[in-house]
C-alpha cells in the first residue's frame, strides 16, 4: 500500500484474527497546536483495517473500502498512535472490520468501523 508507506504506517503483527500497527507522531502529520491530523488517524485505521479484511478474503478475490466511520475521543500530541483491527463479519460479499485506536499510554483515542467489499476478478 504505497500511500500507507509514504504516510509512515507500520505493521506490528498480522493474522486473520487481528492486525496491529502504528503511526508515529510527527509535526508534518499535524494540525494547528501539534495535534495529529484526523486524516492521518483515519488513514491508519483504514490501512490496518484493510489489511485485516485482505487477510480474510477468499482466494482469488480482492477488496476495497465501501464505508468507514470514525469516532474521535481525544487528541494525540506526541508518541505514536496504535491501531488494533479485528473482523466483525466475514461474509461472501463483504467484510466488516473494527479498529480500536490508542495512544502510547493505552488511552482510547478513537474507534473506526469499516466495511470492505469482496471483489471478484
Amino acid at each position: 500500500m504505497p500511500f500507507a508507506v509514504s504516510l509512515g504506517v507500520r505493521i506490528d503483527s498480522a493474522s486473520t484474527e487481528e492486525v496491529r500497527g502504528h503511526l508515529d507522531w510527527a509535526a508534518q502529520r499535524c494540525t494547528a497546536g501539534g495535534v495529529l491530523h484526523g486524516g492521518a488517524v483515519m488513514a491508519l485505521a483504514d490501512s490496518i483495517g484493510a489489511i485485516c479484511a485482505y487477510l480474510n478474503l477468499p482466494e482469488g478475490t480482492r477488496t476495497a473500502t465501501i464505508e468507514s466511520k470514525t469516532n474521535f475521543f481525544r487528541a494525540v500530541r506526541d508518541g505514536a498512535l496504535h491501531a488494533v483491527s479485528r473482523p466483525l463479519h466475514v461474509g461472501r460479499t463483504n467484510i466488516a472490520v473494527q479498529t480500536e485506536l490508542f495512544d502510547d499510554s493505552g488511552r482510547r483515542i478513537g474507534h473506526t468501523t469499516q466495511t470492505q467489499s469482496v471483489l471478484n476478478p
